[in-house]
């Protein structure tokens, strides 16, 4: 019996772009950003939270896991031939974050406020815009919906 192609298909056009062009490096970075600082909201403090904090509560290795996704954002930013001070500046921001999370269970409380990859995509996204203004998207808080 075979399998018609169609899921497949689907799957395939459920995946993010793999492609190295600038809009499909935003759709990466962003979709990772979202799984690290705002993958779901608290409810009572309509605080978004995401994995980044959570990783935070794994003794070491939870930061360390939290530093290398957030290097892997550096690394993408590096590959868009952004300036050696801009990926200075998210390595830097990448580095406070993981140093934060190092602390076990109290390093989740500075990273739920300073969100190093929220940062950095705020970074990737001005040179983009800058840079490749076919890759802008239209954000729902731009838009003033949430």
């Amino acid at each position: 019996m075979a399998l018609s192609p169609d899921p497949f298909e689907r799957l395939a056009a459920r995946m993010p772009n793999v492609g190295r062009d600038p809009a499909s490096v935003r759709q990466r970075v962003e979709a990772m950003e979202k799984l690290l600082e705002r993958m779901f909201v608290i409810p009572g403090i309509n605080r978004p939270v995401g994995l980044d904090v959570f990783l935070d509560a794994i003794p070491v290795v939870g930061g360390v896991v939290g530093g290398v996704l957030g290097a892997w954002i550096v690394w993408e930013a590096r590959n868009l031939g952004m300036s050696k001070w801009q990926i200075t500046r998210m390595a830097g921001n990448v580095g406070l974050d993981t140093l934060f999370g190092a602390i076990p269970w109290i390093g989740a409380i500075p990273d739920f406020f300073f969100r190093s990859n929220s940062r950095n995509l705020r970074m990737i996204r001005r040179h983009l815009d800058r840079h490749h203004p076919a890759t802008a998207t239209l954000d729902a808080e731009v838009l003033g919906r949430s």
